[in-house]
């Protein structure tokens, strides 16, 4: 288990509904995609993800997922990721992704 936060320091994370979009594969990299997702703005955003061990290209678009919004943009293998997507990991390996159990719209706030 990690380290304990306050409720203030939670309340910093900008958890958002998103759809993925597009999904491709990053060149040279056996783990990683380019997702393309619709996080309610005016335009998609990119975020990098070590999610092809475990989705195929249409496993990914058109799935909504919850994304920190507000995690400042990284480079990874050379693309600005501007996000992070939610999973379930053992702590070595991506397991599963974070998901919605029914259709909202993008951008709502996870509460």
């Amino acid at each position: 288990m990690s380290d304990e936060i306050s409720f203030d320091e939670f309340k910093k994370m900008d958890l958002r509904t998103a759809t993925i979009l597009a999904a491709e594969p990053v060149a040279g990299k056996d783990k990683l995609f380019r997702l393309s997702i619709d996080i309610g703005e005016e335009s998609p955003r990119t975020i990098v993800s070590g999610l092809r061990p475990l989705y195929s290209v249409e496993q990914l678009v058109g799935r909504q997922i919850i994304v920190v919004s507000n995690l400042a943009a990284r480079k990874i293998a050379g693309i600005e990721s501007k996000g992070m997507l939610l999973a379930v990991g053992d702590g070595v390996t991506i397991l599963s992704l974070v998901g919605l159990d029914k259709p909202m719209p993008n951008g709502l706030s996870v509460e």
